[in-house]
């Protein structure tokens, strides 16, 4: 058995006779190194998606955004990107501590590209690089396996029209959101979450 494909995947290659496209575009466009061209697609993007599991195989998907460059490839097959403040599920990173097994999703909507990366996740509080993220809570680094583009055809264009003002920077402290000032939540929020204080 392949170690790219399992035997559902096979299953539905035979039945739409594409096992051999399958094989091909495997050898030819897979990789376990990140490619110059990985790097520089990687670090323009400004989100990405990422699939998670947790130890049972319950799937999760989340989107991640930053600014341009808040992925970065850290290594031959490692990249990294911050974990900032959001709802506190944490049902992503809750599942890369219960299975490292990670899927990432990097889109290009204006010139339609993108870019998979399959691997292994750990999170790291003391990281170096986390000084280097403003309101980063924690880093996650993942050990790529698989690296592969895909056929953008069905990628609608799109255009951002502004930044999220929620992005942590440096020198600026980011808007409250709206739903942590909601009295049904504000009993709860986390001892040193910024929405405790009062507004103005």
């Amino acid at each position: 058995m392949s170690e790219t494909y399992h035997t559902g995947m096979r299953t539905l290659q035979d039945r739409f006779d594409t096992r051999r496209l399958a094989d091909r575009l495997d050898e030819k466009l897979s990789r376990t190194a990140f490619t110059p061209e990985d790097r520089e697609f990687i670090g323009s993007r400004s989100l990405f998606f990422l699939a998670t599991a947790d130890a049972s195989g319950q799937p999760d998907c989340s989107y991640k955004g930053g600014d341009p460059g808040f992925v970065r490839v850290t290594a031959d097959d490692e990249l990294t990107f911050p974990s900032y403040d959001g709802n506190g599920m944490f049902r992503s990173l809750g599942n890369v501590l219960a299975n490292a097994a990670v899927a990432l999703l990097f889109v290009d909507f204006e010139r339609p590209n993108r870019l998979r990366v399959l691997g292994r996740a750990h999170l790291v509080e003391d990281d170096a690089l986390r000084a280097q993220w403003p309101g980063a809570q924690l880093i996650v680094r993942v050990k790529a396996t698989r690296i592969f583009p895909n056929c953008p055809r069905y990628i609608h264009r799109m255009a951002t029209i502004e930044p999220s003002p929620y992005v942590p920077r440096a020198g600026e402290v980011p808007p409250i959101p709206k739903w942590k000032r909601f009295e049904m939540f504000c009993d709860v929020l986390a001892h040193d979450d910024p929405a405790r204080m009062p507004p103005g």
